[in-house]
């Protein structure tokens, strides 16, 4: 997830403080976040299913998301940089339309690598979806609501996870998994006609006005904030990723789509809660949603064998990592501007990427029962970074906060 390399134009102060904002596109962009996160996740509330009918181990199938996110990682830089000067609307409704066409295959093929090539094409709609988001919504609020218009436009994420991910498991139980991607085209379709319709359109970025986007690393706290965006990203897929096989292992795998559920209400509270606090609270937000995740992991590892344990560890982890996206791209636009946040789009993707795969080497060789302590390993030292970062990158006091 990222923004764009455009420039950002805005009101003068005056005129802006009398607008109010624009829901109608706010809420577009909050659906294409959405979309993006579902095309993406999906495939891990159905697995079982798809590697069944595609012939290939669950192992394997989980790759599906890991070429999804290796696309958009690999992919974020490259295409920012050449399509900076492409109007971002046109840009978008190419990036969505992509989506339907993926959607599409997959629900049609039978056929494994074919479905993993049009899962990778996704992924680069991905990259141009999430470097579109944040820059949108600056440019669409006034300066003083400019916090609250990312934050609606980022709970498509934790939308994607609470409704449509159980309800896409849930169809996929009743109807089958292919119905469930068939559904997603359409509504892709009907998001083509939504930003069609009410989205402005704004020109890409002049010619010679860039600035080279790893000089960034340079800046002071933006390594810290880039280390807690890999290996927090990291722990969550890990885990995430192989959510329903996990569960399987506990005998849960038929309550999947309401674990499912769960876990997304307590991310929808979440950015709830972080959307109102970020602009004074950033630092403390963060440290309580590792924290949180630290305690689910924690309740996994050692009591997974009880259900209402279970639960508990989703609400705990679902309210910590809700409020991530948000977070953690304020945290890197403080530190490092648009630069940073090309950086976090590339960072985010390739580590949810290798979430997929560590998942799937743990789960080959240790078993699901190895995904908790795997979790815990990696955010003990995102906790340290969080606490420890209090001059650059998770400020007491952000910058903007005056």
């Amino acid at each position: 997830m990222s923004t764009s390399q455009t420039e950002l134009l805005t009101d003068s102060p005056s005129a802006a403080e009398n607008r109010k904002l624009p829901w109608s596109p706010l809420l577009a962009l909050a659906t294409a976040a959405f979309m993006g996160i579902l095309t993406e996740a999906l495939p891990a509330g159905v697995l079982p299913e798809m590697a069944r009918d595609l012939s290939v181990s669950e192992s394997a199938m989980g790759q599906a998301l890991t070429i999804y996110a290796i696309a958009t990682g690999l992919s974020a830089i490259p295409v920012a940089i050449a399509t900076a000067a492409w109007n971002r609307k046109n840009l978008l409704l190419i990036a969505v339309a992509a989506f339907a066409v993926a959607n599409t295959v997959t629900a049609l093929s039978s056929n494994y690598p074919l479905t993993m090539v049009f899962r990778m094409i996704a992924g680069v709609a991905a990259a141009v979806v999430w470097a579109e988001l944040v820059g949108y919504a600056r440019r669409l609020a006034p300066p003083h609501l400019q916090g609250r218009a990312i934050a609606i436009t980022m709970a498509g994420i934790p939308l994607a996870l609470s409704m449509g991910i159980p309800v896409g498991t849930f169809l996929g139980g009743l109807f089958g998994w292919r119905l469930t991607f068939g559904l997603v085209t359409v509504v892709s379709i009907g998001l083509v006609v939504w930003i069609l319709a009410s989205v402005p359109s704004y020109p890409g970025q002049r010619a010679g006005s860039r600035e080279p986007i790893l000089a960034a690393l340079r800046l002071p706290g933006v390594v810290s904030v880039l280390f807690v965006v890999a290996a927090y990203v990291l722990a969550h897929n890990i885990l995430y990723t192989y959510i329903a096989t996990f569960l399987d292992k506990y005998d849960m795998g038929g309550s999947r789509d309401v674990v499912l559920l769960v876990f997304g209400i307590a991310s929808m509270a979440s950015i709830w809660v972080t959307g109102a606090l970020v602009d004074r609270r950033l630092r403390a937000l963060t440290i309580a949603s590792t924290a949180l995740f630290i305690v689910a992991a924690v309740l996994l590892w050692l009591m997974a064998d009880s259900a209402v344990v279970v639960y508990l560890a989703m609400v705990l982890w679902g309210f910590g990592w809700g409020g991530v996206a948000t977070l953690l791209q304020t945290a890197v636009t403080d530190a490092g501007g648009d630069r940073g946040q090309a950086l976090l789009v590339t960072t985010w993707n390739s580590f949810m990427a290798a979430g997929g795969a560590v998942g799937g080497i743990l789960l080959g060789n240790l078993g699901p029962t190895s995904f908790p302590w795997s979790v815990l390993i990696l955010l003990v030292p995102v906790l340290a970074v969080v606490v420890g970062a209090r001059s650059h990158g998770f400020p007491g006091k952000r910058p903007e906060a005056g």
